[in-house]
């Protein structure tokens, strides 16, 4: 083995296996952040990243260890690191151009689980080969850190300990310190440093493969000055705010007439603010139908309670219709409480608590007249908040003529989807349950009555509204208000596999949507395909 000065007392090469665990599982929370804001955060999406990852680290530990009995120079294992610290680096620079890229490429040939395959073959072009190259480390070290058979086994004991407690660092400063304080692009450019100092003390001490070096330092530094600032949303154009929290991946988007809210996926409106006020166009105003079927009219003193607040857009929404109200809203990301009060103007009457939606319930005493939940993000349903159980500690935090209202996002007509499981589990629960779509979008409003009747209350108490506008978009709901009659498609907390279904759902959706674009390129080539999209 190539004798060093700076491994004779093996502190160097305990501080290389500590500090490539840290990265390890740095880039795994990186990688689900940098993927959010195309594929969500769902647990298919985590699923695939902890696999891929998996996979890498198995065929690093194989090579790792091959390469080390082959030729025992450390040289080459600290080469590998500073090769997987330069592509880490360039991962916030080019990430989301290769992640756009794979995603356009495949949506021309894949016609089924075309996320699945998007996210995998994302993860598989930028993690794999960094992620092979920190699998190298501890085999490799093992191999120059053992000089005597006697005290083996306390040697790989000390080195996986040591990498165990690097990954659980690792784990942690990026959830809780680095994402949401410089977000994701810093962290991996925060974590590739470590690495490349690493390297760089390794060569520098042993004075060799300066001009290597001298390359790894410029190319960091330029990741540094382009690939830190560089915006997720490239495709956008106006005023946008990125930002970062515990939780998500935050959005900010203004435009003429709007102040619009996305979190974790690439478009869609998760809660929006009218610049001049009145109705929103989207499934907020549907839902105030709900206020009707409790029989809450434009002055009563009514308690609400929304499981998901966002920024407000319901609660603003329903004071300015009905000011009477008395709203409590849970939101389990504190950024997005504060957007809702500095970006959206959250009225300061709409009482914010931050925690998780069904924890609240299950501690919070008293009963309300409505319940509202909106928690649901594409193929991003809480299991928790899906179940019979949720529904039945839902119901019994209404009042006897208490109203629940879910909004349903990837609605269809199909008998075995993910609606129509929410709407059969919320139907096992409530005795009068009625759906209506939303027009033009993939929504559907779900009311669920405690008591019954509703329907018969709901026609006067259109004919009751002052204002116009809203009186209009209530009859139109009227006229689609639809009886629900369940069925045994049952979610409970032990078995409710809504990541499968959502994905299922919204593959369907995707597939519909993509079949102008292969059209398009089936007949006229690219040059069809740049006609389209232009």
């Amino acid at each position: 083995m190539q004798e060093r000065k700076i491994l004779r007392h093996k502190w160097f090469l305990y501080v290389t296996e500590f500090f490539s665990g840290v990265s390890l599982m740095a880039v795994e929370l990186g990688a689900s952040r940098l993927l959010a804001p195309y594929f969500s955060s769902s647990q298919i999406v985590w699923t695939i990243i902890i696999g891929t990852i998996m996979i890498a680290m198995a065929l690093g530990n194989l090579w790792g260890g091959r390469a080390a009995d082959k030729d025992p120079n450390p040289d080459r294992l600290y080469r590998r690191l500073l090769v997987a610290a330069v592509w880490i680096a360039c991962i916030p620079l080019v990430g989301k151009y290769v992640i756009a890229g794979i995603t356009v490429g495949l949506a021309l040939f894949v016609t089924k689980n075309f996320l699945v395959w998007a996210a995998f073959a994302s993860c598989l072009v930028l993690f794999v080969f960094p992620l092979l190259l920190l699998g190298t480390v501890t085999p490799s070290l093992v191999r120059y850190a053992v000089d005597s058979l006697d005290h083996s086994g306390k040697t790989v004991g000390a080195m996986e300990a040591l990498n165990t407690i690097g990954s659980i660092l690792g784990t942690f400063l990026p959830t809780f310190v680095t994402i949401p304080a410089v977000g994701t692009a810093a962290t991996f450019l925060l974590f590739a440093g470590i690495m490349l100092a690493l390297c760089l003390v390794y060569f520098l001490s042993a004075r060799v493969r300066p001009a290597q070096c001298a390359a790894a330092v410029m190319a960091f530094l330029l990741c540094c000055a382009f690939g830190h600032s560089s915006a997720f949303a490239f495709w956008e154009t106006g005023d946008v705010t990125e930002d970062e929290s515990i939780y998500n991946y935050l959005q900010v988007k203004e435009t003429e007439d709007s102040v619009i809210l996305s979190t974790n996926v690439m478009f869609g409106v998760q809660s929006i603010q009218m610049k001049a006020g009145g109705l929103t166009g989207m499934y907020y105003d549907y839902a105030l139908a709900a206020l009707l079927l409790a029989g809450i009219g434009e002055d009563d003193a009514a308690r609400v309670l929304i499981l998901g607040l966002g920024t407000g857009t319901y609660a603003t929404q329903s004071l300015k219709y009905f000011p009477g109200l008395t709203f409590e809203g849970v939101e389990i990301d504190q950024k997005i409480v504060d957007l809702a009060r500095t970006r959206f103007d959250l009225p300061q009457e709409v009482e914010v608590t931050t925690y998780d939606g069904r924890a609240y319930l299950d501690a919070v005493e008293g009963t309300y007249d409505l319940i509202m939940v909106d928690a649901y993000q594409d193929i991003t349903i809480p299991f928790q908040m899906s179940s019979v159980e949720f529904f039945t500690l839902v119901r019994e935090h209404l009042r006897p003529d208490g109203v629940m209202v879910v909004n349903m996002n990837l609605y269809s007509d199909d008998e075995d989807n993910i609606n129509a499981y929410l709407c059969d589990t919320i139907a096992s629960v409530f005795p009068e349950v009625y759906t209506v779509p939303v027009p033009g979008t993939t929504n559907c409003e779900l009311f669920a009555c405690n008591g019954t009747g509703a329907l018969d209350r709901f026609p006067a108490a259109v004919r009751g509204l002052e204002n116009q506008a809203l009186r209009q978009l209530m009859e139109k709901v009227e006229d689609s208000l639809t009886v629900y009659v369940g069925g045994e498609h049952i979610l409970t907390d032990d078995k409710a596999p809504v990541e499968v279904l959502g994905m299922r759902e919204l593959d369907r959706v995707i597939g519909d949507e993509l079949t102008a674009l292969r059209t398009a390129f089936r007949e006229d080539g690219f040059a069809g395909l740049m006609d389209l999209l232009n």
